[in-house]
């Protein structure tokens, strides 16, 4: 006995000291298993934590990176706190070995960029708060090992636009917060790959309009917030397509009009919140029979004839409405549902106007405090959201006298001309600038002085042909661009100099018909560039760039611009869908294969496929689009080990032996393709997957002992335990990330 309880103490002491004594500045809770190393200024994580550890906290400190296998003797970490440590970088494999861990905080670093492999290894992690950093970006990948994620927080960053995929692997994630960043676009498939999401928080952003095509990808979403976004309008094009949505919150937000139709097709909803908007009144709303609770205080309603219907749809529905009577004024301030049918009644010609009362007043930001704030006459200005516009009011001069403090100002829809210099006096922490549809048709020098602070500048759809140094001179943080819809037959290299932080740049339906990507030298670190919908037929090479995103589809290209791309090294995605290819040449995209992950060559024309056409692609790629052409066979697709999606619908393919590699790969692929037989008339209609009538006559047809084995008959035989050993297909869809090395 003695001898069994000696044993049993030497064995606690050697793990004890294998364990590791507790850091003389942290303190060690061993019953609970927790430590604390709060604030004392560390600058790496201590190597004596006791290795059973389960919650660590090291708050405060000054730690700048985590590198590597930081955490690699603490396995039975499952809480682990990081705030406030001054991290600017969390390298790759940086938490290896938590397999165990459940909670990660990272909230008020520095981070800005969250690398592919930055997250691996926790598998079991179920909450992830990156609040409060400096993030613009998020490679792709980096949240590919996280299927048990529950809640992922990314507010108050700085993200300004989230690409396709950007959080494919978060099959388990029920709440995605992206509150207070910068965010104005969202790819059509940016929120694919999350089939659990119910919570969406978009509020605090740049959205300006509705992305519907992008939020309808999350089907199951119960409660969607988009709240605090420049919203002016709301129709049936821009209408939301969520089945399950049940809470919608547009509140303060800059909405003037929605349409009857916007909410039809979410059958589901049963409270909408329209609070603080500029609505003077609401048709009644089509399609939401279950809507229960609908907010419109805070809004300027009109209580006249016009809401008429919507007091009467009010009732019949048994909606239970918040909102107060602005006009006329003998209802100010009433309850829009305590009124009665005859209150609702409009002046007519003739009648006697009650003294002060407006007959269509203007639309106005609520609370706004027109003593002390100032605001042009003609517009609307919200000290809240620090938002002013004068969205179509026939204006041929800038107003100025805006608040000094405005950060988004709007002024689409006007007739400017031309823009002269200093004509943005006292705005100098402008952020967002709106010159959409202003038949613009030069920028004078020096338009844009005093805007130091500018991020974004929308000049779509205007009369622009070129574009000076001395225009843009003076926005040295400009970092999003907007030419489109203009009338450039180049790209306006001499401005794109003196603009060192462009980050994205759009041309697209403009006039260009070549593309020279040596007019981009003076914009090095630009990542996005746009000229879909021009007439370029050719693109000549240029020095190397670090752009990550090119869109080159709805031209005139007959050929891939190879040679042009040997300057894109860090190329991840290319559109050139719906150019004349016809035909892929040999290694027509080898100068990208080690960075491409999404390639579009939908509605192409193409009828040939090289053999070598794909060369040193597979292992990277991860989306392939080649629907809508006129293929008939493909070269082998082995290599392709990563694909997450390929879409092959709408090609005629002939089902013959020539095409019996495409029908084997995708027998062992678990992707749905929609790939279909057009020939033999006796296969038409059938998947190439199923299709196996019409390979069974080839030679090379799987054979056991000089007999044809039907597929059905191998899968038995395997079953069974037979001898024969086949090779596993592989499954593409499953594959694990390969480790990649960063750009940066």
């Amino acid at each position: 006995m003695w001898k069994i309880l000696g044993l049993s103490m030497l064995l606690a002491l050697a793990c004890r000291g294998l364990a590791g004594r507790c850091p003389q500045i942290c303190v060690c809770d061993n019953i609970r298993r927790h430590v604390s190393c709060r604030r004392q200024n560390l600058t790496e994580v201590p190597v004596t934590i006791p290795q059973m550890t389960q919650r660590l906290d090291l708050q405060g400190n000054a730690l700048k990176v985590i590198p590597p296998e930081a955490f690699l003797s603490l396995p039975y970490l499952t809480h682990l706190d990081l705030r406030h440590c001054q991290l600017e970088r969390v390298e790759e494999g940086a938490f290896r070995g938590l397999g165990r861990l459940i909670y990660l905080n990272l909230a008020s670093n520095h981070l800005s960029v969250l690398y592919q492999e930055a997250l691996g290894g926790l598998g079991s992690l179920r909450q992830l708060v990156l609040e409060n950093n400096q993030l613009e970006e998020i490679r792709p990948g980096a949240f590919s090992q996280l299927g048990s994620l529950g809640l992922l927080s990314l507010a108050h960053n700085s993200l300004v636009y989230l690409p396709d995929m950007t959080f494919q692997g978060l099959l388990q994630t029920r709440w995605l917060r992206l509150s207070h960043n910068a965010l104005n676009v969202l790819a059509p498939e940016a929120l694919a790959g999350l089939p659990g999401l119910r919570r969406l928080s978009l509020d605090h952003n740049e959205l300006q309009t509705l992305p519907g095509e992008a939020l309808s990808r999350p089907d199951g979403l119960v409660q969607l917030e988009l709240g605090h976004n420049p919203l002016t309008y709301l129709g049936e094009e821009d209408g939301l397509a969520l089945q399950a949505l049940r809470d919608l919150a547009l509140d303060h937000a800059a909405l003037q009009d929605v349409g009857a139709g916007t909410f039809a097709r979410c059958p589901h909803l049963r409270s909408l919140d329209l609070q603080s908007n500029q609505l003077g009144g609401l048709p009644p709303l089509e399609g939401v029979g279950q809507l229960r609770k609908l907010n419109l205080s805070g809004n300027p309603l009109m209580c006249d004839c016009a809401a008429r219907p919507l007091w009467e749809w009010v009732a019949r529905a048994r909606v239970q409405t918040d909102g107060l009577c602005l006009e006329p004024r003998r209802l100010k301030g009433e309850a829009l549902e305590s009124l009665r049918a005859k209150d609702l009644y409009c002046q007519r010609q003739g009648d006697k106007q009650e003294e002060g009362e407006k007959v269509a007043p203007r639309p106005r930001a609520p609370e706004e405090d027109r003593a002390t704030t100032p605001c042009p006459a003609a517009c609307v200005c919200s000290p809240d959201s620090q938002h002013s516009s004068c969205e179509n009011k026939g204006l041929r001069l800038i107003p100025s006298g805006f608040p000094n403090h405005t950060q988004l100002l709007d002024l689409r829809r006007n007739n400017f001309s031309s823009i002269p210099k200093g004509s943005f006096p006292g705005l100098a922490h402008l952020v967002s600038l709106h010159l959409q549809s202003c038949n613009i048709t030069h920028l004078g020098p020096g338009a844009l002085n005093g805007l130091g602070q500018l991020v974004y500048l929308y000049l779509s759809n205007n009369q622009l042909s070129g574009l000076s140094a001395a225009a843009l001179q003076g926005t040295p943080q400009l970092r999003y661009l907007y030419l489109d819809r203009n009338h450039f037959t180049r790209l306006p290299r001499a401005a794109l100099k003196v603009l060192p932080k462009l980050f994205s740049l759009h041309l697209e339906h403009n006039a260009l018909q070549h593309l020279a990507m040596g007019d981009l030298a003076g914009a090095k670190g630009l990542h996005c560039l746009d000229v879909s919908g021009n007439n370029i037929s050719h693109v000549g090479p240029g020095p190397a760039l670090e752009l990550e995103k090119l869109h080159l589809d709805r031209n005139q290209l007959q050929t891939v611009p190879t040679a042009a791309l040997e300057a894109l090294p860090a190329l991840r995605e290319l559109y050139l869908s719906g150019n004349p290819l016809q035909v892929l040449e040999d290694q027509a995209f080898r100068p990208v294969a080690a960075s491409l992950q999404h390639l579009y060559l939908n509605g192409t024309r193409l009828q040939q496929i090289s053999p070598g056409a794909f060369a040193g692609l597979g292992p990277g790629l991860r989306t392939l689009y080649l629907e809508k052409n006129q293929l008939q066979t493909l070269p082998p697709m082995d290599g392709f080990t990563r694909l997450e999606l390929i879409n092959l619908r709408e090609n005629p393919f002939r089902c013959d032996c020539q095409l019996l590699p495409l029908h084997r790969w995708l027998a062992g692929l678990n992707l749905r393709v929609g790939a279909t037989c057009e020939f033999p008339v006796n296969a038409r209609g059938q998947k190439v997957k199923a299709a196996t009538a019409a390979f069974e006559a080839c030679p090379g047809w799987e054979t056991k002992k000089g007999r044809r084995v039907p597929p059905s008959a191998q899968r038995k035989t395997r079953k069974a335990g037979g001898k024969r050993k086949q090779a596993r297909p592989v499954k593409v869809g499953k594959a694990r990330p390969r480790k990649r090395t960063s750009h940066i």
